[in-house]
């Protein structure tokens, strides 16, 4: 087992399952994206340059996908959290049924057609 997904899988509940959903949609959206281990928390890459990061906040109890190019993003983005950023852009969750796939898939999707 890969480091990002151990991760992912020794997080406590809810982080645990929002993590693997969010796992399990980007890796069949973006099958070529490669998950890695950068600055201690899971980061994919996508077209060999840094795509988005998962960080498990347990301070302030949410789920952080960070979009390195967010900043760029057009759709949702009152669901987009740039507060003191420039470039990246996240989405947070609280809880796996919070997730709405719809968001997700489309914010994903145009990030990745910035690479």
């Amino acid at each position: 087992m890969n480091p990002a997904e151990n991760y992912i899988l020794q997080q406590p509940e809810p982080y645990k399952s929002i993590l693997l959903e969010l796992q399990v949609m980007i890796e069949h959206l973006l099958p070529t994206a490669e998950l890695k281990y950068k600055y201690k928390i899971p980061f994919y890459y996508y077209k060999g340059k840094p795509f988005c990061y998962f960080n498990a906040s347990h301070k302030k109890k949410f789920v952080d996908v960070g979009l390195v190019k967010g900043g760029e993003i057009t759709v949702h983005t009152s669901h987009l959290v740039t507060k003191n950023r420039k470039q990246m852009a996240s989405l947070r969750y609280k809880d796996v049924k919070h997730i709405n796939q719809k968001i997700f898939f489309d914010v994903i999707k145009e990030a990745a057609s910035l690479y």
